[in-house]
């Protein structure tokens, strides 16, 4: 009888680890999830406004050497990240290829022009700065025109404003909500022992002494479901990284070692806490009182 009695509270034991070390990883788990998309977020906006090309149509008679003058230039640029030459009849190609008609043949001439593709970096891409490029640019003898999606640009600031407004309350609000979920998993998980609390209180134990078992056990606890959600987070950038190498995801080793020491320690210092709060909250209970609270 004994022996199935042991046997159970062992099993109860094992099953409110479990529980703990469960519940802890999930919540870490959403908060690295979290914290990749704020390291990643301006990383995402960069890439996209990276992708915003300015084109640059060049006059019928400028030369050859004042093409690559200007290309040089574009080269020395702290503000273009790539450029690319499209002559006339490259441009003519691909837009007949786009359309599904040969225009040139209709027409009887090509009525495009030589043009130099640019790119700039993403600290550039917003309308004030692109507005001082573009009058730059149009002060060049062999520049006719300078064209670029101006709402595009003006919808992209807007929504990296907005995105990241959000993002930071959803990042406080989620932060409290991951705290308050795991103390509660951890009191819980007390409450189930606080009969073995009082007895070790009530035949001498000092608080201290009686702390220190339940505070290190969680912590291991805490350690246990960082390690669980660290290996599942690093598995999902390695899937990310293969899908969408462009990204460059690893790229960032200092904002990924951050990101997994705080959950390390996120995780010990939760539970720690958390701990300490409930055994305390049983330790100064009144034993009359176990059986109510």
């Amino acid at each position: 009888m004994s022996n199935n009695i042991d046997k159970y509270q062992k099993r109860r034991l094992i099953t409110s680890y479990v529980s703990v070390t469960v519940s802890i990883s999930l919540v870490l788990l959403l908060m690295g999830l979290l914290g990749l998309l704020v390291f990643n977020a301006s990383k995402l906006a960069n890439h996209f406004k990276e992708k915003i090309a300015i084109s640059i149509y060049l006059k019928e008679d400028a030369s050859q050497t004042e093409i690559q003058s200007l290309q040089r230039k574009f080269s020395m640029s702290p503000y273009v990240k790539t450029s690319e030459f499209i002559s006339k009849d490259e441009a003519a190609i691909k837009y007949s290829a786009d359309i599904g008609e040969n225009f040139v043949e209709f027409l009887g001439y090509n009525p495009l022009k030589d043009a130099v593709d640019i790119s700039l970096k993403a600290q550039y891409v917003n309308q004030n700065a692109i507005e001082r490029i573009v009058n730059d640019l149009q002060e060049s003898l062999v520049v006719e025109e300078v064209s670029y999606d101006k709402p595009l640009i003006q919808l992209i600031d807007q929504n990296i404003q907005n995105a990241s407004f959000w993002l930071l309350i959803s990042s406080i609000c989620f932060t409290i909500i991951s705290v308050l979920l795991i103390n509660s998993s951890i009191r819980l998980s007390i409450y189930s022992k606080r009969f073995i609390i009082k007895t070790m209180q009530m035949v001498g134990a000092t608080k201290s002494f009686i702390q220190k078992p339940f505070i290190w056990t969680n912590i291991k606890l805490g350690i246990y479901g960082a390690t669980i959600s660290s290996v599942i987070l690093i598995l999902l950038l390695n899937t990310i990284d293969l899908n969408f190498p462009e990204i460059d995801i690893f790229g960032d080793v200092f904002g990924l070692s951050v990101l997994f020491i705080s959950l390390y320690g996120l995780g010990v210092l939760i539970s720690y806490l958390s701990t300490q709060s409930a055994t305390q909250r049983f330790l100064n209970l009144r034993t009359d009182r176990l059986y109510y609270e």
